[in-house]
């Protein structure tokens, strides 16, 4: 009995296709076992690196370059600040209760005008104090002048005149004593005390309310600013620190207003933010400062001179996080990691402040294939 022809056709595909099928898996568990192909790797020689020419095609190699030149600096972000001596916060003189609080806010006060008073039973004792201070000085200086008169006369005894003196100095500085603590208190009568503005400025805090117990120490119950004496505080990074000097130039741009102003630095700060790893540096403003308010974002830009080396930001690479390293070509055509000190990097190139000489050869292009556990500085 014959088989039908599509049967046949199947049996044959199925004898064809297993023998290929072996042959094919084969051939790829062949190539599987094959060595792949590495790409050139540095290799160290005589205490420098090495690479093959394949791979110094893709090496750019320039000459160290001396440079004096004015770039700029920036931008670094910043904001408008108050000047500390700006501030002015009133605590309570004496303890007491919150008797008013005449001011909010955002008002804007004169020197002098009340903000808060306070109800206190010390400062009504030390008025008393005060006031029978002055009227013993009063009588001493009668006495002492009735002793003068007497012996003016004849008949007063030295004695007593040196007696009413001594009474006299003794009454003199217990009504300074308690003429200092009077004054401590400020305004108010009684046991009223009256908290006044030193200075004419803004209200920008108040923290009393009517009926609270205060003491002195406590926090300050209002606090007023000068919103005329403003500065800039930029925030520059660590790391370029160095292009910044006391008394150095800087322009200072206040989107939110459209201003620009300029300054010049007033100081350093002394401390780096542990977590922004930047350090404040404060901008005394010049010029028109009217609608400015704290708080308000800047942008500022230092001019500095770049005097020295200076080689392309894409020649210095960053090992561990905080070397700054530059591969020289040395004379065999090894090549060998270099650390250097740098300052901040202005149109693309950065100053070396130590660790090259000028015509030394470097890598300024592709120093990643030599390193490949570095990260770029730009």
């Amino acid at each position: 009995m014959q088989r039908p022809r599509s049967t046949l056709f199947r049996a044959l595909t199925r004898r064809l296709y297993l023998p290929c099928a072996i042959v094919l898996t084969a051939a790829a568990l062949t190539a599987c076992d094959r060595p792949v192909e590495k790409t050139d790797a540095p290799k160290l020689v005589n205490g420098g690196l090495a690479l093959q020419d394949p791979s110094l095609a893709y090496l750019t190699i320039e000459a160290v370059s001396a440079a004096d030149s004015v770039a700029t600096y920036g931008p670094v972000p910043g904001r408008v600040s108050l000047r500390p001596e700006a501030m002015s916060s009133l605590g309570a003189p004496t303890a007491g209760r919150v008797a008013s609080v005449l001011v909010r806010p955002g008002e804007a006060v004169g020197a002098g005008k009340v903000l808060l008073t306070l109800q206190s039973a010390d400062a009504a004792g030390a008025r008393a104090t005060l006031e029978q201070a002055q009227a013993r000085a009063a009588a001493a200086e009668d006495n002492l002048r009735r002793q003068n008169e007497m012996i003016a006369k004849g008949v007063g005894l030295e004695l007593e005149r040196f007696e009413a003196q001594t009474r006299v100095r003794e009454a003199r500085a217990e009504l300074e004593r308690a003429r200092r603590a009077s004054v401590l208190l400020g305004g108010g009568q009684g046991d009223v005390v009256s908290l006044r503005a030193p200075t004419a400025g803004v209200v920008m805090t108040v923290i009393a309310t009517v009926g609270t117990m205060v003491a002195p120490g406590g926090e300050a119950l209002v606090e007023i600013a000068d919103a005329s004496r403003l500065w800039a505080v930029a925030d520059v990074p660590e790391s370029d620190t160095a292009a910044v000097v006391k008394g150095q130039t800087a322009a200072v741009s206040i989107p939110s207003a459209r201003r620009q102003l300029e300054g010049a630095v007033d100081g350093l700060g002394s401390r780096i933010d542990p977590e922004t790893r930047r350090l404040p540096i404060y901008i005394a403003l010049r010029g028109d400062l009217s609608g400015l308010a704290p708080g308000m974002y800047a942008e500022l830009r230092f001019p500095t001179r770049a005097q020295g080396l200076t080689v392309p930001v894409t020649a210095v690479l960053i090992k561990d996080g905080k070397r700054r390293v530059v591969y020289v070509q040395r004379a065999d055509g090894r090549f060998e990691a270099r650390d250097v000190r740098v300052g901040p990097a202005s149109a693309g190139r950065v100053p070396v402040l130590e660790g090259l000489k000028p015509g030394e050869r470097i890598v300024v292009k592709g120093a990643l294939l030599l390193d490949s556990a570095a990260e770029q500085l730009l």
